[in-house]
């Protein structure tokens, strides 16, 4: 049991030792778009998709934050159909044209293999309407995968800035004796850990330029409604789901 915590452990050692530099660069870009008055955006299918909702409308997180949640992608309204859906080539324009996106924006494209339709057009179609894309994936992955996409090319290779999950290929980390399929799927948690503290960075830049930074309160904590409705009222034109 406790053998997923060491997992965990080593990869987000791994993360910290490797990837601090794109992610120092994934905060100055998303701090200096939010004092700009713009909103950080999300996007993913599958799995992926819980990383937008760890960073949307959550207690110690920013507000201006869009989640892209596409129901047709989430394995909860049909999983088999959510697999299909996400190798649809054209969905994401789709997509990408309903959210309320603006050239200059930021957004995080989230895909553990980076290979299927969607995530990798939609970081494609994005970027040619003037958008910076980030793009958190697994490398190892995702070069194991083959591409199923018709740009021809996997996500960390559009994206303007690529965070490497160092996720091991297939997802699951942990094998147990006796049993052909490994188990223990890391990509969710050390993905939200990879977010989390990068939204950490981006309040700390925020605050060293003088801009009292956008953080929603827990709605259970004594004037927290009133806290996070007058947040609210500010970024209500500018994301759709509020």
């Amino acid at each position: 049991m406790f053998e997923y915590f060491d997992v965990v452990r080593s990869l987000l050692d791994e993360v910290e030792q490797a990837e601090a530099e794109s992610m120092e660069r994934a905060a100055d870009l998303i701090a200096e778009s939010i004092a700009d008055g713009r909103v950080l955006h999300y996007f993913a299918a599958g799995h992926s998709h819980m990383l937008g909702e760890e960073l949307f409308y959550r207690a110690g997180g920013l507000v201006p934050v869009n989640a892209i949640v596409e129901p047709a992608l989430m394995v909860t309204n049909g999983a088999g159909k959510s697999s299909h859906m996400e190798r649809l080539s054209g969905l994401a324009r789709i997509i990408l044209d309903d959210a309320r996106i603006s050239a200059g924006d930021v957004m995080i494209v989230g895909s553990n293999s980076g290979v299927n339709p969607v995530p990798v057009e939609m970081a494609a179609e994005a970027r040619a309407d003037g958008v910076n894309v980030i793009a958190l994936t697994s490398r190892e992955g995702s070069r194991a995968t083959p591409v199923r996409n018709s740009v021809g090319k996997r996500l960390y290779e559009i994206a303007d800035i690529v965070i490497d999950t160092h996720v091991p290929c297939g997802d699951a980390a942990i094998q147990v004796d006796g049993v052909s399929q490994k188990t223990g799927p890391v990509s969710t948690v050390v993905g939200a850990a990879i977010l989390n503290s990068i939204v950490v960075r981006v309040i700390e830049k925020l605050a060293r330029r003088g801009i009292d930074p956008p953080i929603f309160m827990s709605s259970n904590i004594p004037g927290g409604l009133e806290h996070n409705e007058a947040l609210l009222d500010e970024y209500r034109c500018k994301i759709k789901s509020f």
